[in-house]
């Protein structure tokens, strides 16, 4: 009889030691830089916490999970990548509706957990910030999250 093989997949996103503004610095497109800088002062605002580097992503805060299949992992709590596509903002758990608060947000496309921007142009931050605020009071009812 063989035995079982175990293996654990490799996680993508994990804090990195770049740092922000440095990272703001590779992005080639200068609407890129300014919406990053722009994004960044927001989310410092309003989570009162330094950014981590996820990869690509701006981090504010973390959380633990544990899946039933036994894989657990630490993820960012909530923050931003920069895509080709546009700003892509990770504000919401993925399980809750928010359409109170997005539907006067302007121009975006909603996923899962993420929220699409093509660009801050027409988009209302304040609607943002309570986005942010609404997805971590959420995230912190299922997971312990640190900021």
């Amino acid at each position: 009889m063989f035995g079982m093989i175990s293996y654990m997949t490799q996680v993508k996103t994990e804090a990195k030691k770049l740092t922000a503004a440095a990272y703001i610095k590779t992005l080639d497109d200068l609407k890129q830089r300014k919406e990053a800088k722009e994004l960044l002062t927001l989310f410092k605002e309003v989570t009162k916490t330094k950014p981590v580097m996820w990869g690509n992503m701006f981090g504010f805060g973390s959380y633990h999970y544990k899946y039933e299949s036994g894989r657990e992992g630490d993820c960012l709590a909530t923050g931003f990548a920069m895509r080709k596509s546009g700003p892509t903002l990770y504000i919401m758990p993925g399980y809750v509706d928010y359409k109170d608060i997005i539907k006067d947000l302007g121009p975006h496309k909603l996923g899962k957990s993420c929220l699409y921007l093509k660009s801050l142009d027409g988009v209302n931050l304040n609607l943002i910030k309570k986005l942010i605020k609404a997805g971590l009071k959420d995230l912190k009812k299922t997971y312990p999250v640190t900021m």
